[in-house]
């Protein structure tokens, strides 16, 4: 797990104190693999649905160097390791992959590792170092723009430094663009009132622009993260500042709905005492709306980004902490209206930190980072689907 990911998540695990949540398992839940740390551990990315119908990903430990794995899973759970990280001398093919896969408009899959590297990978595994992203510890994703070209943030590198709590002050990080051939350009340097340390991909509107999320903060000093966007050109405007009490902590992404709108979620703050977190919608103009604060019992600590199901509503999961509360699946309304939809038990898996991916059977499938095969020392974590009615 890396150092990055651990300080978010030891911020909503000190901050919740929480307790257990209720389960609700009417829906059909199937653990489809439970890694062993050979096979790979700890996928913080989920997966994503290729054109040739598998389910790919990654995970930032385990594997043949204990560095992190390249995987396909079939529906069915078939899994097929397509690379291990570290292989190559002096790990030059990066380590630690923690952000998710993306497929291409060639059909090749491209992705990130912590240690800074951009990779290509063929669906039958030929591995390909691009370069590196300008900034340090890419934790996200790459999106693919209209223009062919990728963009991604980096939660650290730049040239201005930032203070994360006082007395402690790490440089910003980055957005930028690299092209298929690997030319990196850095599009904008973030700084304190821009909200820094982004952990999460960015997404393209409608409108050709980009818009993102950083964890830490904005205008309330030393800040709660910031929503943002930035053009094609690296014009950067923000268009919120958390200030606790909307959320804090937003360790997702994004997603633009068929109405316009951003939805999104933090990881803590909100309204409920525990201050568990919450699901916004943000307009494109940045007026933002809270539509559910997290901690009465449905979960606590989302950090994993919504998807829109074909029913209209909204997927995604809780990572939760504390003794037996080890994560949900939830379903949300445009108008706020949630339903827990399945809870962990750690068996099962536990800390589903990764978007949901919808299959073309109309199940929800994802990855939990933790719990299942005791090989590990807090779990291997697991792939799974889930089954909640949508159709295909």
């Amino acid at each position: 797990m890396s150092n990055l990911r651990k300080l978010g998540v030891s911020v909503i695990a000190a901050a919740l104190g929480l307790s257990a949540s209720g389960s609700l398992r009417a829906q059909t839940f199937t653990t489809l693999l439970s890694f062993d740390g050979s096979d790979g551990a700890n996928s913080a990315a989920g997966l994503i649905r290729a054109t040739d119908g598998n389910f790919y990903g990654t995970t930032s430990g385990g594997g043949a160097h204990s560095n992190g794995t390249i995987f396909r899973i079939t529906p069915a759970g078939g899994l097929t390791t397509l690379y291990s990280f570290c292989s190559q001398s002096g790990c030059s093919d990066g380590y630690d992959p923690l952000g998710a896969l993306i497929q291409a408009a060639n059909g090749n899959l491209y992705g990130t590792t912590e240690s800074g590297s951009v990779f290509r990978i063929t669906l039958n595994g030929s591995f390909t170092t691009l370069g590196g992203t300008g900034g340090q510890y890419p934790s996200a994703g790459l999106m693919q723009g209209t223009n062919g070209n990728f963009y991604g943030t980096t939660a650290r590198g730049g040239p201005n430094t930032c203070t994360l709590r006082p007395g402690y002050k790490v440089s910003c990080g980055t957005i930028f663009k690299i092209t298929p051939s690997g030319t990196v350009t850095t599009l904008a340097s973030l700084d304190q009132a821009s909200g820094f340390d982004p952990l999460s991909p960015l997404i393209q509107a409608a409108d050709g622009n980009f818009y993102g999320t950083t964890s830490r903060g904005g205008a309330n000093y030393p800040g709660f993260g910031t929503v943002f966007q930035v053009t094609p050109t690296g014009t950067l405007t923000v268009l919120h500042s958390f200030d606790g009490t909307d959320g804090e902590l937003c360790l997702a992404g994004l997603v633009q709905g068929t109405d316009g709108n951003f939805y999104g979620t933090t990881s803590f703050g909100g309204a409920n005492p525990n201050f568990g977190g919450t699901v916004f919608k943000i307009t494109p103009t940045g007026t933002l709306t809270t539509l559910h604060s997290f901690g009465s019992g449905d979960g606590t600590g989302a950090s994993a980004a919504l998807i829109q199901g074909t029913d209209g509503n909204f997927y995604g999961t809780t990572s939760g902490y504390g003794v037996s509360n080890t994560g949900t699946v939830f379903k949300i309304t445009p108008s706020g209206a949630l339903t827990t939809l399945f809870t962990f038990d750690g068996t099962d898996g536990e800390l589903p930190y990764s978007t949901l991916v919808d299959g073309s059977n109309g199940d929800l499938y994802g990855t939990t980072e933790f719990g299942a095969n005791s090989a590990c020392s807090e779990g291997c974590g697991t792939i799974f689907s889930l089954s909640v009615g949508l159709t295909p």
